[in-house]
């Protein structure tokens, strides 16, 4: 795969010159020159992942089975380099690989929309990395591997809202999905883990065929990958070449609706998240999440507003089956179920995913700068989505089966991890002291009301309403008295320890998620503009 990046890449420099765009540190190519000026300060954030998950590679091949460990450790410590190397870009000014002819037209902007994405997928892969450390060696995955993996998909899914042409993104798109698939089958005998992983491979390569057509469609209509050049160009097609336009919109969008779980696109998600290890179900829950907005948000805005009265109310109706769709079957979760309690989190995932999608149909109606609803109800659901995970990964130490039930008397035994899922659960449910949650879906639900989607914000507020139920009902059974039996056997066993990777997770998401909530207008304020450059 990597080869056939490397070779497509030199084909399109050799066909189209490149240089550094606006704001760039490098000095711009000259008018007619082939030679290739990258910035590299820019690329950063998605070059730090994928060296470091080289470097575990080779080490792994030459370290005694006893210092294996260290490749976390190395692992976290590339993905923290890489979460700081957003700092410098701050500004959101910069691009390169852009077009000699059309500075306009880049492969890579690190605007600000680009840089809050890849801080969500950088700094949720390394809250991963934490939950993963205990899980690899007590699963006795292989770790060199399982590290590799993690780090490449994260650098596929860093550099996914950077792209700005076609190519780029689908390329960007299967880095971070391809090594997904491996990651879930990793727990090598486990009958649950192969068909999970089977599962989410094939329906996601159809996805992703479906898409390359559309986008050879949308390229045979406009004669061009890089999405600002399509979107002028589809604005202005020839009548014979409409309906071609048309459908290669429509079928390009199915590849990334498909990573955001939309209806009906989200068959593969409850299998997928029982099967895969924890820490990975709950990578899956938010970056492959934000990995699939990104990409919508970006084909749809930039590339295809001239289209938006198709893909506007068809997104509009996607959010309203997904949300619906995702909280009766969470709604119907049995608390006595094996693995209850991550299916309930995987079908909650599916419900987000429909209040996650309101503002991007919305965008069709009022333009780009509702998008940043979207990013800011990802920023919260992704951080309190992770600490529910992580909780769940703790509680399954003791308690495999995962089921709702199991987490009965929970304070009793562990109040702080208690306390902390109870917290992350009112967040999802957007109910105090879970403040952030609350206006999360307020600044979602206005975005509807705002765009004259008065039917969508309806049925939102039902959703809503029926989410409440089956979120209070676990954090309720978190704080009722442990049955007597389980009461007797903890105190015959004695408690475990916390791994204290584990520990650091759960403290992180949960001092989060208190200050998102004491200071909500840390991430709401992107929703108050755009965050694409105008």
């Amino acid at each position: 795969m990597y080869a056939a990046t490397a070779t497509a890449a030199a084909s399109a420099t050799a066909a189209a010159p490149v240089t550094s765009g606006p704001g760039s540190a490098a000095a711009p190519a000259a008018a007619g020159s082939l030679v290739q000026s990258v910035d590299w300060l820019a690329i950063t954030p998605v070059v730090l992942p994928a060296a470091i998950a080289l470097v575990v590679l080779l080490a792994d091949l030459f370290l005694p089975e006893r210092r294996k460990p260290l490749l976390g450790w190395l692992s976290a410590a590339g993905l923290a380099a890489a979460t700081a190397s957003l700092l410098p870009l701050r500004a959101g000014d910069r691009s390169t690989f852009c077009l000699t002819a059309d500075p306009a037209a880049c492969s890579y902007t690190a605007d600000h929309f680009t840089l809050v994405i890849q801080f969500l997928v950088l700094a949720g892969a390394l809250v991963t990395t934490l939950l993963s450390v205990t899980a690899v060696r007590d699963a006795r995955m292989p770790a060199g591997e399982y590290w590799f993996l993690l780090l490449s998909s994260a650098a596929g899914a860093a550099l996914l809202p950077a792209s700005r042409d076609l190519a780029t993104l689908i390329v960007a798109l299967e880095v971070a999905s391809l090594p997904a698939f491996a990651l879930v089958g990793m727990r090598r005998g486990d009958r649950l883990s192969s068909e999970a992983a089977l599962k989410f491979f094939l329906s996601s390569v159809t996805a992703t065929a479906v898409s390359l057509f559309g986008i050879s469609l949308v390229y045979a209509a406009t004669g061009t990958l890089h999405l600002v050049r399509v979107a002028d160009r589809l604005e202005d097609v020839p009548g014979q070449l409409d309906t071609l336009a048309m459908a290669g919109v429509a079928l390009t969008l199915v590849g990334f609706a498909f990573k955001t779980a939309a209806v009906p696109f989200h068959f593969w998600v409850p299998d997928t998240y029982v099967g895969a290890p924890l820490p990975i179900a709950g990578y899956l829950s938010v970056i492959g999440k934000a990995v699939g907005f990104t990409g919508l948000a970006l084909v749809t805005v930039i590339a295809f507003p001239a289209y938006s009265d198709v893909w506007g109310p068809a997104l509009a109706v996607l959010a309203a089956l997904t949300m619906t769709l995702g909280n009766a079957a969470a709604l119907r979760q049995s608390a006595d179920r094996p693995n209850s309690a991550v299916r309930l989190l995987a079908w909650s995932s599916v419900g987000q995913a429909g209040y996650l999608l309101v503002p991007i149909a919305a965008a069709a109606y009022t333009g780009r700068e509702q998008i940043g609803s979207t990013v800011a109800y990802a920023l919260m659901y992704g951080v309190v989505n992770l600490g529910a995970f992580a909780v769940a990964a703790l509680v399954a130490r003791t308690r495999p089966l995962n089921r709702i039930s199991d987490y009965r008397g929970l304070y009793a035994e562990r109040p702080a991890a208690a306390l902390a899922l109870a917290f992350f659960l009112l967040c999802l449910a957007g109910l105090p002291p879970g403040i952030i949650g609350l206006f999360a879906k307020v600044t979602v639900f206005r975005s509807a009301v705002d765009a004259g989607l008065g039917w969508l914000a309806v049925v939102m507020a039902v959703n809503v309403v029926i989410a409440l139920y089956y979120y209070l009902r676990w954090t309720a059974v978190l704080f009722r008295a442990p049955e007597a039996a389980e009461q007797a056997e903890g105190a015959r066993t004695g408690r475990p320890g916390t791994p204290w990777p584990l520990a650091a997770a759960i403290t992180l998401t949960a001092a989060v998620s208190l200050l998102l909530s004491g200071a909500p207008q840390l991430i709401l304020r992107f929703a108050a503009g755009s965050l694409f450059p105008q």
